[in-house]
């Protein structure tokens, strides 16, 4: 306790990516420990000297580009010294955290689309009623809308027993895109040209999530929120990637650059970057959004 140093077994030399030697610093480990962390555990670990009873705390430590989680547990107000020494250990709990934090990903997302499917609800309800000649005419319509929108959410959730398959790029998009279209996804006022190409099943989810956020967003606030809105969905090839541009006329002015700080879209940016390596980018030009998808066509068939 007088000089900050340690003495770990090999497994914590392991765990900290260090070389093995008789005695290690603080200060040495604390290097390792992530920035965002370090303030943190620095404060924590004086806490314990004054505060007893056991104390558990959790913290990230960099080993190159790995990130591990380990959890520093003991005896606090210096209680069981030996000799000046005290006794802790430091156990590996980066598959727990992981799962943690997938769970909390998992939830997260779960609500966001509960409220964005409540809202697409509505908003259908009201797109069908502008047109309706009579209620069984808006009935009829509306259950077909709701209908194809449960078709096209399990492309964004697959359901079990349909893995393995695959789908042509345009019919995916046609999928997606029917419940919000008055004529079909090449006759209405949704137009779509891509080329004929398959996407594999993992594509094909995170690709259903992009076009899903979109979707929700235009109805929201976009070019499928008014009668006389346009969407036009075409692609273009470079060298080895292809760009699938989404561009939106007809709808509301854009009069400034909308907050992107949305729950729903940091996570279909992460998801293109993870799962297509790909990049999606956003113009938010007077006549409305054009977003830009950049993948590599070999990704697209995974």
């Amino acid at each position: 306790m007088d000089t900050d140093r340690l003495s770990m077994d090999a497994f914590g030399f392991e765990l900290w990516g260090l070389p093995w030697k008789d005695e290690v610093s603080f200060d040495e480990l604390s290097a390792h420990i992530h920035p965002a962390d370090r303030d943190r555990v620095r404060a924590a670990f004086q806490a314990t000297r004054s505060v007893s009873g056991l104390y558990e705390t959790d913290f990230r430590i960099m080993l190159g580009d790995e990130i591990r989680w380990v959890s520093a547990r003991g005896k606090g107000a210096d209680e069981g010294l030996q000799d000046r020494s005290s006794f802790g250990v430091f156990i590996d709990v980066t598959q727990r955290k992981q799962a943690e934090e997938a769970n909390e990903l998992l939830a997260g997302e779960m609500s966001h689309r509960v409220l964005n499917l409540l809202t697409i609800a509505t908003s259908l309800t009201n797109m069908t009623g502008r047109k309706a000649a009579s209620v069984p005419d808006m009935t009829k319509e509306l259950v077909q809308r709701l209908t194809a929108l449960g078709r096209a959410h399990s492309l964004v959730r697959p359901l079990p027993g349909t893995e393995g398959r695959a789908a042509l790029l345009g019919d995916l998009i046609a999928v997606l895109l029917s419940p919000y279209d008055d004529g079909g996804a090449f006759a209405g006022r949704i137009r779509t040209s891509v080329p004929r190409m398959g996407v594999g099943e993992t594509s094909a989810t995170t690709l259903a999530m992009v076009i899903h956020e979109l979707a929700t967003n235009s109805l929201k606030h976009g070019a499928l929120s008014v009668p006389s809105g346009m969407l036009e969905i075409t692609s273009t090839s470079d060298d080895d990637d292809l760009v699938i541009v989404w561009a939106e006329t007809g709808g509301p002015a854009v009069a400034s650059v909308p907050d992107r700080q949305g729950y729903g879209s940091r996570v279909v940016l992460k998801t293109v970057e993870q799962q297509l390596r790909g990049e999606l980018a956003f113009d938010w030009q007077a006549a409305g959004l054009v977003a830009k998808l950049r993948v590599k066509r070999s990704r697209l068939a995974l």
